[in-house]
């Protein structure tokens, strides 16, 4: 009888690390961008473009493309939020910039079919943002005189927050 019970304990202790280590395998953790470390990027981003002459929108999302903070300054055009959105979105989603996928999708490459996805807009503007090779989140800029200039804008709203990302 004491036999079975050290068996049957030892078999319900298995049990619950066995448990353990599988509900641990069917969930993760992430890290993505605080509302207030969004809210700084944006800023950053629009004071750049601002100081450049450029009435721009800025969106900054979190890991999966999801909106956290948007700003358009005054002047920017309407549609520069929705494009500034999309571009995050993009970024975050492919994992590099809105240009960089542009050159990818070309007319006659094998990719091309990826800009008729919803909200995917292979434009400059968006770029991804990460910490110690993990993507927490995207940052999108929409309104200057062309990608490279938007892109620009994006890079000093990252490097506005980089020093913190790198803290964590």
């Amino acid at each position: 009888m004491k036999h079975s019970c050290r068996m049957a304990a030892a078999l319900a202790l298995a049990a619950s690390v066995c448990g353990g280590a599988q509900a641990a395998e069917a969930t993760y953790t992430s890290a993505t961008l605080t509302p207030e470390s969004a809210l700084a990027a944006a800023q950053a981003a629009l004071a750049s473009c601002r100081e450049r002459g450029y009435q721009v929108a800025v969106s900054v999302t979190d890991r999966a493309g999801t909106p956290i903070a948007m700003l358009r300054d005054r002047y920017a055009s309407p549609y520069t939020a929705e494009t500034a959105a999309r571009k995050a979105y993009t970024a975050a989603n492919f994992r590099m910039s809105s240009g960089e996928l542009a050159t990818a999708t070309q007319a006659g490459k094998d990719s091309f079919g990826i800009r008729d996805l919803d909200r995917v807009l292979a434009l400059g503007g968006g770029l991804p943002v990460e910490t110690a090779g993990s993507l927490v989140g995207a940052i999108g800029v929409s309104g200057a005189p062309g990608g490279d200039a938007d892109e620009a804008c994006a890079q000093a709203g990252i490097e506005a927050i980089q020093a913190d990302l790198d803290f964590q």
